[in-house]
């Protein structure tokens, strides 16, 4: 028994270094792939090591494409997932502290409406709001992209009304007591209270955001406001040589925020994520 459970821990550790390895092997064969050249990365696409090693596709990926260097587009790209993510946060919130805290008629009628639009696929509305905004001419703009996260994200609302349940209701009725509003308490009170699930709300939204290619796509005309994600598609053309070395230097590039945020805010995805399902 003993010797099993001094065998146990190093199995366990191979076994989880070898499951971490298969899930990260796309991004470090990606890695190695933007010091390759072009025309030899898929020849050599069982070696992971490149023969030589090709420095300049990182350069050649920052000047960018379509007259415009990559730090433009990442700027594009800020510019809307701040935005964004600002809406989402705030308007999800608000929003949930009317499910979480006001009595209203209809409430767990509007409440089940909203929860049914998770199940809706994103294709089906795709059509509709495309005619909309093409009717309030907000064609090649980030205004269709922006404007609809200021309305609240169903995943957002569902998890801080979870979070807003599990603060005791005394607070709203000293608070009240004392002359509080509505609007104050859910600003001084419970805005502060549910600050993990605020914070998780901006982490995903940040990466939905920075990763969308269907929303600019369909919306941003001009390759002056491209975003990340459609730079990186510009670097491939079907009519002559992409550039697929400067192509993936510039996804390694691109994916840089992403992991930064992970890590300075991965104990609040941690804390958001394991604490939604309850309730007071």
């Amino acid at each position: 028994m003993r010797t099993w459970k001094a065998a146990k821990w190093p199995v366990y550790h191979v076994f989880v270094a070898a499951l971490a390895f298969l899930m990260l092997y796309p991004v470090l064969w990606m890695l190695f792939s933007s010091f390759k050249e072009s025309r030899t990365i898929f020849v050599t696409a069982n070696r992971l090591i490149p023969d030589s090693w090709i420095w300049s596709n990182y350069a050649a990926g920052w000047a960018g494409t379509a007259g415009y260097p990559f730090w433009h587009y990442i700027g594009n790209s800020m510019v809307i997932v701040v935005i964004s993510t600002i809406g989402a946060v705030l308007s999800s919130s608000l929003i949930a502290f009317g499910f979480g805290r006001l009595k209203f008629r209809g409430r767990g009628l509007w409440f089940a409406l909203m929860m049914m639009t998770l199940m809706l696929p994103h294709d089906v509305v795709l059509v509709p709001q495309y005619i909309i905004f093409t009717k309030l001419g907000w064609l090649n703009t980030i205004l269709p992209i922006v404007v609809p996260t200021f309305f609240g994200m169903p995943f957002f609302i569902f998890l801080m009304v979870q979070f807003i349940r599990t603060i005791p209701k005394e607070l709203d009725e000293a608070a009240t007591i004392d002359g509080c509003g509505k609007f104050r308490l859910y600003l001084q009170i419970i805005m502060p209270l549910i600050k993990s699930s605020l914070a998780t709300a901006a982490i995903f939204s940040f990466y939905w955001r920075w990763e969308d290619l269907l929303g600019p796509v369909l919306y941003l005309n001009s390759p002056e406001k491209y975003t990340v994600s459609m730079a990186l598609k510009m670097f491939l053309d079907s009519e002559s040589a992409s550039n697929w070395g400067a192509m993936f230097a510039m996804s390694i590039v691109s994916l840089v925020p992403v992991v930064m945020v992970f890590f300075i805010f991965q104990k609040q995805i941690v804390q958001g994520m394991s604490t939604s399902g309850l309730k007071g």
